[in-house]
């Protein structure tokens, strides 16, 4: 009852709120600012990129013609200005500079990679028709090469100083969230999370009176859903989120001049199962019916390459490195019990696909036959034993130091496994995560990851399904460095193995 009285003494007070119309038009100009400082900072960046990439692979080429007697002194002046504004006209017509195509994680790094591609094969053209930009040899290869990568730099450090200007107020938009149900709550939680993302969550609406009067700390129930317009007009709201398209829709219905104000403010739309689908979508039409599409896989695009990249090289390097140390733990192995030194172990991996994961073997051979019925039966429940008699002596080493998984770098090295991602797990294990089973598998599983260096085995199955749908949500390529730098004292100090 009290959560219902203090939501009604919130819903009047927002309804008694004055719309200060000077306050908004102050608000409107501080954001058009702050665009037109973010397009500057771009701007910026493309030209430093593409002068540097002028000046260092097509300068030599420009020396030789200016030295000509027909040619004028400021010709390396035009020359550059020419390039400069040519290949800055490629980026505004690929939409670089617009508001929705930055700061929109890999699309942008895509879309700059297309602009230096497509930059290029321009002034390989041009080079055709006017003698100044001719290139030849490799030359076109080394300017590609120059510009797509000093662009990506570019806007890698225009991210990070916006990154650096929300912790200060600026680029930061002040966020509503329609409906306070389960999926908007953790939209609401996710974006507050993303500290990059530059979210402010102002408050909720939900047409539940009897909705708690804070869904989430710091964002309070601000009214019904009905009362969207007003709220947008006071309390300076830049983003609505629609996390239930029902009650939007009841509140169009409602009141006509709500999409009127809207229009000066970001509208998005959820795609109705945010909590248990964790892939990107995509817009389709069918007969001009516009229908949101699922991608099979969370990590696409440029991350998928770098991701790949990174666990290739990698797990080369260390095989290559550790070859060594699986001769002798192979040896100590054999010697220590009967049996293969390794095993394979039938796990599911990205988009259902069964594949062999393997290990170096830790138990006696037909070790179940020496269970208890009591171990058994813990067995099944929590999936291991804290005291487990299988386990040979070398065994409870290699265990205890996670030796017992290098031989996954093999499966790594073969595509089916990543260095960092959610724990592998078998289809037993898989029917324990319920609603969330379809999200752990659309990303490879990993040799290590957060439940690795936040407890391992000491985890719930509660506790390792929200580490790893935080890692599948917030995944960059940084925060697989930071779990793998992070892996090395986890296993050095032996934590939670078992």
């Amino acid at each position: 009852m009290s959560e219902r009285v203090g939501t009604q003494e919130q819903l009047r007070w927002d309804h008694t709120a004055t719309i200060d119309v000077k306050e908004i038009a102050d608000r409107r100009n501080a954001k058009t600012r702050e665009r037109r400082l973010l397009v500057a900072l771009l701007v910026a960046a493309d030209a430093v990129a593409t002068l540097s990439a002028f000046f260092f692979v097509l300068w030599p080429a420009l020396l030789e013609s200016t030295s000509s007697a027909t040619s004028h002194p400021l010709t390396d002046t035009f020359s550059a200005c020419g390039v400069v504004g040519g290949l800055l006209l490629v980026r505004l017509t690929l939409g670089l500079y617009l508001p929705a195509n930055v700061l929109s994680g890999s699309n942008e790094y895509e879309r700059s990679f297309l602009a230096s591609s497509l930059g290029t094969l321009a002034l390989v053209f041009a080079g055709g028709l006017v003698p100044t930009f001719a290139l030849s040899g490799n030359q076109p290869l080394l300017f590609w090469a120059w510009l797509t990568f000093a662009s990506m730099i570019g806007r890698f450090v225009v991210r990070r100083v916006v990154y650096l200007l929300r912790k200060r107020g600026v680029f930061v938009e002040r966020v509503l969230i329609v409906g306070a149900n389960r999926e908007g709550i953790a939209i609401g939680t996710q974006l507050a999370q993303a500290k990059a993302a530059g979210a402010r969550i102002v408050g909720f609406l939900d047409e539940v009176a009897s909705s708690p009067s804070e869904p989430m700390p710091g964002a309070p129930l601000l009214g019904r859903a009905h009362d969207l317009r007003h709220v947008v007009e006071t309390q300076r709201i830049d983003s609505v989120v629609i996390a239930d398209p029902a009650q939007f829709k009841e509140c169009l219905a409602a009141d006509r001049d709500t999409m009127r104000i809207l229009n000066d403010t970001e509208l998005q739309m959820t795609p109705g199962f945010f909590e248990v689908f964790t892939t990107g979508i995509r817009i389709r039409e069918d007969g001009f019916v516009p229908l949101i599409a699922l991608n099979k896989a969370r990590i696409s695009g440029i991350h998928r390459i770098f991701k790949s990249t990174l666990d290739r090289l990698c797990s080369a390097l260390l095989l290559l490195i550790l070859l060594p140390l699986f001769l002798l733990l192979m040896l100590l192995i054999k010697l220590g019990s009967k049996g293969p030194a390794m095993y394979r172990r039938r796990v599911v991996g990205l988009g259902r696909q069964e594949f062999d994961a393997f290990k170096f073997r830790t138990m006696v051979m037909n070790g179940n036959d020496i269970l208890t019925e009591e171990q058994k039966l813990e067995l099944k429940d929590y999936g291991k034993l804290k005291d487990d008699p299988r386990i040979t002596k070398i065994g409870m080493f290699i265990r205890k130091y996670s030796l017992d998984e290098l031989p996954q770098l093999l499966n790594v090295l073969r595509g089916e496994m990543s260095l960092v991602g959610p724990r592998m797990l078998t289809y037993p294990e898989l029917e324990k995560f319920g609603e969330w089973e379809h999200s752990l598998l659309t990303v490879k599983p990993g040799m290590t990851g957060l439940w690795q260096v936040s407890g391992r085995s000491d985890l719930t199955y509660d506790d390792r399904v929200k580490l790893d749908m935080y890692y599948i949500r917030n995944y960059t390529i940084w925060l697989d460095i930071d779990i793998l730098i992070r892996t090395i004292p986890a296993m050095i100090s032996g934590r939670g193995a078992y």
